[in-house]
């Protein structure tokens, strides 16, 4: 059975048949190792000692247990082709002993009862990539900790979590991989566990429930996840068999040296199943409404990273085997949940990337823009003074901004390894800094694409993400943190309200610069349009210096209302805002007809919706 369907390339259920699975009076155990001599199964059941395994023709490995139970632990003992003998983990397990222990659990991952049916039911109408999405991204185990330093459990966070992103005004949160992986250092990025979350933080039922919970709140959930390479942990899928079994035998493509891991090889049909049957187990099993994928550009390009490389048969650098299993993936993905986000973390200008398989495309709906975050970031570390000289660091973006469905992230690759917290990006004074994150944070939530923020960047957090404690809640008991953290709350709640910041962004019809080239100023002004017309303009501040009487084009006939302003007292600003309407006049400016004249805070954003209300003022002094 296990071999025909392995073979085709598109198994996606393989975790039903591989693995650990109860059976009549006790558990099944398979394992795929076609190229082993032997492989015997170890475990508190056998108080240790090794039962051989009998030996399928299609190369499964199998044995009945009758007096296996939950949690009793386990490994597969393989002896390779030269007699040599290495232990190994369950591929397929379904959890694990806690690190640094390798067995995996047994563990029945049925019966968990779910209480997210009406989110379920809502996505089965959704279209999630053409919506609104503001995602928090989360390391679970330094989101918060207990009053003496300890981790939280799923259950905990869950509660915790879904109460404060409900609030906070996200709408959905994305995990850094939970796949049980060895090294905490590695964040999960590294993982040995495709199929079962890491027991760091509790068991199979606990995740669920994690994941339930944030549901229930009207949460999504994604899920970092890693199919670009593995660790090579003797335990894990190196050389499992005794042969390359999951990697590439190709040593010019086997390995990514500078992380130190194995490559998949996407040529090998069992390869494919196996990985496609772990995305679709997050998404069928766990309810995971949506797959990150690391490392995209790694996959697509032989050259990545690497001073010797061998061409494809066309004689190019580009990976064949991998577009097409990552065009497979988003198949697979859709079939399983038409309503999933597919993101891709792809860090170079492949093309078309959320663009369909059949015109060429890879076939994600969501691109992480990381030409923006490393521009923005380069900008933001800037002295004022000299960023009139790199004006384009936050302009040029748009030039490619709707050629792809793309995410602005934020990220945790972004406050780590001494580039520092966003907060701490930004020169100048503590009154500055805060300034400055929340004037970038309504540049962001303003400019074409779906949102991404990693945890802490809310908090005004000065020092940079320490995955082994804790974020800095206590910076809520100062004022202007809070009020920081308060100005954010109250941007996403603006974002979520006016269909203008997220409608329109996949076109030109949803975007227009009325102020693209004051460098001298550092300030931009931008127009965000909803399909009804419905408009917001947006005019950021990026010097301390503030602009009384700022003069710019906008369509005629209009007065302009201040929505929101990020200087407002409220959150901790000085208070240059615009308490009265702001009439159009007749007088043209940037090719506008008509122009306003606007107050501009330091290090501020102002945004303004624009009505057809004429004034003697805006017409001259004639009645319209």
């Amino acid at each position: 059975m296990g071999e025909n369907l392995l073979y085709s390339g598109v198994w996606d259920r393989a975790y039903e048949y591989f693995g650990a699975h109860p059976a009549e009076e006790g558990w099944v155990f398979r394992v795929w190792a076609p190229h082993a001599r032997h492989v015997a199964l170890v475990g508190d059941f056998s108080g240790w000692e090794q039962w051989g395994m009998i030996r399928l023709e299609d190369g499964t490995w199998e044995l009945h247990v009758a007096h296996a139970k939950q949690y009793d632990a386990y490994q597969y003992v393989v002896t390779k082709s030269d007699g040599s003998v290495q232990w190994k983990a369950d591929p397929y397990r379904f959890h694990q002993e806690t690190r640094p222990s390798t067995n995996g659990k047994l563990y029945d991952i049925g019966g968990y009862r779910w209480k997210d049916q009406k989110w379920q039911e809502r996505q089965k109408t959704r279209r999630p990539a053409e919506e609104r999405v503001n995602i928090y991204e989360v390391h679970l185990g330094s989101w918060q900790t207990t009053e003496n330093g300890e981790v939280l459990n799923y259950r905990q966070i869950g509660d915790r979590l879904a109460k404060y992103v409900r609030d906070m005004g996200y709408n959905y949160v994305e995990l850094l991989p939970i796949t049980e992986y060895p090294l905490d250092d590695s964040w999960g990025y590294q993982c040995t566990g495709y199929f079962a979350p890491t027991s760091r933080y509790g068991t199979p039922h606990d995740f669920m429930y994690l994941v339930d919970r944030l549901h229930r709140a009207g949460i999504g959930v994604i899920l970092d996840w890693v199919p670009a390479h593995f660790c090579k942990d003797a335990h894990g899928l190196i050389q499992f068999d005794g042969s390359c079994l999951y990697e590439y035998t190709d040593q010019l493509k086997w390995e990514h040296k500078s992380w130190g891991t194995r490559i998949f090889d996407y040529g090998k049909e069992d390869v494919c199943s196996f990985l496609l049957s772990s995305a679709a187990f997050w998404l069928r099993e766990y309810h995971i409404d949506g797959l990150r994928v690391d490392a995209v550009a790694s996959m697509l390009y032989l050259d990545y990273d690497r001073q010797e490389w061998r061409p494809n048969k066309y004689g190019g650098h580009e990976n064949l085997e991998a577009i097409e299993f990552l065009r497979q993936l988003n198949r697979t993905a859709f079939s399983v949940n038409p309503a999933v986000l597919m993101v891709a973390e792809e860090s170079t200008a492949w093309p078309q990337v959320t663009h369909p398989p059949e015109v060429g495309g890879l076939g994600f709906n969501l691109k992480w823009n990381m030409g923006w975050m490393n521009d923005v970031c380069h900008y933001l570390k800037m002295d004022p003074f000299f960023r009139r000289d790199h004006h384009h660091d936050v302009t040029f973006s748009i030039m490619y901004a709707f050629s792809e469905n793309f995410v602005l992230p934020v990220s945790h690759d972004e406050v780590v390894h001494m580039k520092g917290s966003l907060r701490g990006k930004m020169p100048g004074d503590d009154w500055q800094q805060l300034a400055g994150v929340r004037s970038f944070y309504a540049y962001m939530l303003c400019h074409p694409g779906k949102k991404l923020t990693f945890m802490g960047t809310e908090l005004g957090q000065w020092h940079e993400w320490n995955f082994r404690k804790g974020l800095d809640w206590y910076l809520l008991d100062n004022e202007e943190c809070r009020k920081t953290h308060e100005c954010i709350r109250a941007l996403n709640r603006f974002y979520r309200k006016h269909k203008a910041l997220w409608e329109n962004d996949r076109d030109w019809e949803g975007f227009q610069w009325q102020v693209v080239d004051d460098n001298t100023n550092n300030v931009l002004v931008f127009r965000r349009t909803d399909r009804k017309g419905k408009s917001l303009l947006l005019a950021v501040n990026f010097s301390p210096v503030a602009h009384e009487h700022y003069r710019f084009g906008v369509p005629p006939k209009r007065q302009y209302e201040e929505l929101f302003n990020t200087d407002d007292e409220c959150w901790g600003g000085s208070g240059v805002v615009n308490p009265e309407p702001v009439f159009t006049e007749h007088i043209p400016s940037h090719g506008e007809e008509q122009s306003i004249e606007l107050r501009i805070p330091p290090l501020g954003a102002v945004i303004l919706q624009g009505k057809y209300r004429l004034s003697k003022r805006s017409t001259g002094g004639k009645e319209a």
